[in-house]
């Protein structure tokens, strides 16, 4: 989630339903849902959550609206405005509860997926904050900020109660902070649950983070260098990163712990324009291209495209 400074924050248009973009469906993709979709002109998307149901969320750059999308059909409405400030990164748990990340507003909130109520609101910071990614866990939501050294952590009640504050998480160890950059970005638990993985994408190392202490150790990944590196998904052992400006997921297999990592495969393709983020449906990976390279207007088209899991 690394983005152009002074981008401009345009408004999303008053469209709400999005017809699909004609695609095949690819080999061994899932059925015949569609391979590309349309998301709002102007929307300027970056994050993506995709929960049980066959139903990608995303989330607005320019003011921070949600937008969910049927990956049967590729057709998509807005079904949570937004303040008026960004929606960054997206989780979604099993209670169908969109976790958003608030990226320069310093702050978060969780929105009923089906309704697109807000449930909670939490602010994090007020000055040189940019809150980016989200990982939600069986006992409490993190959040990373990728101008501090630090996680925000919304601990979880009985029955996933939300609660009404949070605790900061201080990251110590070998992560070391690089003032004005963009550090701390994508996150995700390790195989064995025990611990999260955050990218730093400023220098494109990979940490895992003891969520108990906020300690940090670098992950071997035999000398492999995450440039660019955004949002992160972990399914078994399996560790996929978005190299934004690349054009790139590079797919890693990590041994439980997460403590090393050995790259598998490298995969690119002529439809990504600066993907950030990525969920995984079946056996499909989703990503929307962020398109930071391209100056944002009000009519500026942008989509997701899905392709093979490698």
């Amino acid at each position: 989630m690394y983005r152009r400074l002074g981008v401009l924050a345009v408004a999303v248009l008053g469209v709400t339903l999005v017809a699909p973009v004609a695609a095949a469906a690819e080999p061994g993709s899932s059925g015949r849902f569609p391979a590309e979709f349309a998301l709002p002109n102007g929307f300027l998307p970056e994050g993506i959550a995709v929960g049980d149901a066959p139903t990608a969320y995303f989330g607005s750059r320019a003011d921070g609206s949600l937008f969910r999308v049927d990956l049967r059909t590729g057709k998509g409405e807005v079904f949570s405005k937004g303040p008026g400030t960004p929606s960054v990164g997206l989780k979604i748990d099993e209670r169908e509860r969109v976790f958003v990340s608030g990226g320069t507003a310093g702050d978060a909130r969780v929105v009923d997926a089906r309704s697109g109520a807000v449930l909670k609101s939490y602010k994090f910071a007020d000055t040189d904050t940019f809150v980016n990614d989200v990982v939600v866990t069986d006992r409490a939501a993190y959040y990373t900020d990728s101008r501090k050294a630090v996680l925000y952590k919304v601990p979880f009640g009985r029955h996933g109660k939300l609660p009404d504050t949070f605790t900061p998480l201080p990251l110590t160890g070998d992560f070391a902070l690089t003032p004005g950059a963009t550090n701390a970005n994508g996150i995700a638990e390790t195989p064995d649950g025990r611990a999260l993985l955050i990218v730093q994408t400023n220098t494109g190392k990979l940490f895992r983070v003891d969520p108990a202490t906020g300690v940090t150790k670098e992950v071997a990944l035999g000398g492999e260098v995450l440039t660019n590196g955004d949002g992160l998904l972990v399914l078994g052992s399996t560790l996929y990163v978005v190299q934004n400006r690349l054009n790139t997921v590079a797919v890693f297999r990590l041994n439980r712990s997460g403590t090393t990592g050995k790259l598998v495969t490298k995969v690119t393709d002529p439809r990504f324009d600066v993907p950030t983020t990525v969920a995984s449906f079946g056996r499909r990976l989703y990503l929307p291209n962020a398109r930071f390279t391209t100056p944002p207007t009000p009519d500026t088209p942008y989509n997701a495209v899905a392709i093979p899991r490698p």
